[in-house]
């Protein structure tokens, strides 16, 4: 049976018990298999294209009820997958759920592979690729600015403008053809200073878009940031301040936090995977040694550090040294405990040219001051959803700029006075680089790659 003819189904609500459940099948047979298995007042086959009606779900072998249902029935072409879709809404609860989904697939459907919908959408002309990668992205928004920038490409903002990239690209291409095979015809020559305006342009649209993508990434995979300081400095008060739970254990004993303790919180729109760490000290507590040494791995995997300090205690030598490797990289000091100072300034040389913020986390002073900072120094400028093309996917990025430095490899052969034929072959390439992006020219491999991340259902 060909791969794109045969029917699939699998459950697309999350496995577990709830109020709704909802199994999904899509293909040739869907409707075939749904006229064997729904009781209804009518039979599926005299219900309306997309219409919702109540019946039940029977084993046609021993005319057994699995289950009350409500039933979607979706006629190709207007379908998510553009072919034709049955939706069964039954109770919540993974028992029932895999009663319907055995018996469809005893009827004829095979279980749906890892984002198979997705893939049979992209496949049938349904969305490009970039598109199909929104889906992902949407449902894994952990804000709402980046739910946002994953519906505005669910949309084709970032399609459109690519296609059109490539379209210009594409007739340069044919020009040069032209010129170069039938030189002796009565046909308009394209001239050096026309392809020089042309990828001039184009290399200006592609440097906006990567100029972008540094916010694009943060809003998809969000931002990781590390508290890391002495033991008792306030730590997991900072964490469960910032994530309003009492997520860590607070004390006054140095050394309660063991291990790596991870939240995400949203911070001005900007999702932040947020970890409370074991307190930086030499230690012969074996288990507090291995949590140490997991604070520093945690350290050179961040994209913030966030280092918190004690305003009434001098800096030890362990804080000295962090302080002088944290030089070249983000990070932001919290001066913490300053009600302990009665009004006092605190003497702190070693801190001069650095972002310093004076905090009390257990009396909320400086928090305020925290999140700002921490919003300028990831989303200077602010961001504009709704007007600016967002690249938000590595992928996306790594062949925009593929694609950048084959057009300035053209524009240097075009001020050298290089052949055109030859000038073509970098075109090409910058062509085909964003007809990946898009799926115009892009292969089984990397699509099968794309799709298996998805989850099953989708």
């Amino acid at each position: 049976m060909n791969y794109q003819e045969d029917t699939i189904a699998a459950i697309a609500t999350p496995y577990g018990t709830g109020g709704l459940g909802i199994v999904r099948m899509s293909g040739k047979d869907a409707f075939d298999i749904a006229e064997r298995i729904f009781r209804g007042r009518k039979p599926f086959s005299q219900l309306k294209s997309h219409t919702v009606s109540y019946g039940k779900i029977v084993d046609p072998k021993d005319d057994s009820i699995i289950d009350e249902v409500l039933i979607k029935k979706m006629k190709a072409p207007n379908t998510f997958t553009m072919e034709d879709t049955v939706e069964i809404d039954c109770h919540g609860g993974i028992v029932v759920l895999r009663r319907v989904l055995d018996l469809i697939v005893r009827e004829g459907a095979r279980p749906a592979l890892p984002g198979e919908f997705s893939k049979r959408a992209f496949l049938n002309g349904r969305m490009d690729l970039s598109q199909a990668e929104a889906v992902i992205d949407l449902i894994c928004s952990k804000t709402e600015l980046s739910s946002k920038a994953a519906v505005s490409q669910l949309e084709g903002k970032l399609s459109r403008k690519l296609k059109e990239i490539r379209q210009t690209l594409v007739e340069l291409l044919a020009h040069i053809a032209v010129t170069v095979d039938y030189p002796e015809d009565d046909i308009e020559e394209i001239t050096a200073e026309k392809i020089e305006e042309s990828l001039g342009i184009i290399n200006s649209k592609i440097k906006d878009m990567l100029a972008q993508f540094e916010k694009g990434r943060i809003l998809r995979e969000g931002v990781k940031a590390v508290i890391v300081g002495r033991p008792n400095v306030g730590k997991s008060s900072l964490l469960n301040e910032l994530t309003g739970k009492n997520r860590a254990i607070v004390t006054d004993i140095p050394g309660t936090t063991r291990d790596v303790i991870e939240e995400y919180i949203s911070i001005n729109g900007i999702p932040l995977m947020i970890i409370d760490t074991a307190g930086i000290r030499d230690t012969e507590d074996v288990v507090e040694k291995l949590g140490v040494e997991r604070t520093h791995k945690e350290i050179e995997e961040a994209d913030l550090i966030i280092f918190m300090l004690d305003a009434v205690q001098p800096l030890n030598d362990d804080e000295i040294k962090l302080l002088d490797a944290l030089k070249n990289r983000r990070h932001i000091v919290l001066l913490n405990k300053i009600d302990l100072l009665k009004g006092e300034e605190p003497n702190f040389p070693e801190l001069n040219g650095r972002t310093v913020i004076k905090t009390s986390v257990k009396n909320e002073i400086g928090l305020d001051r925290l999140e700002e900072e921490i919003t300028n120094i990831f989303m200077s400028g602010g961001i504009d959803v709704d007007s600016e093309t967002l690249v938000t996917n590595v992928r996306h990025s790594n062949l925009l700029q593929k694609a950048l430095e084959s057009i300035d490899r053209a524009l240097e052969a075009n001020k050298t006075g290089m052949p055109l034929d030859m000038m073509s072959i970098d075109i090409r390439d910058a062509a085909d680089f964003i007809g990946e992006i898009t799926g115009e020219s892009v292969s089984d491999e990397v699509i099968h790659e794309i799709f298996s991340r998805f989850c099953v259902g989708k």
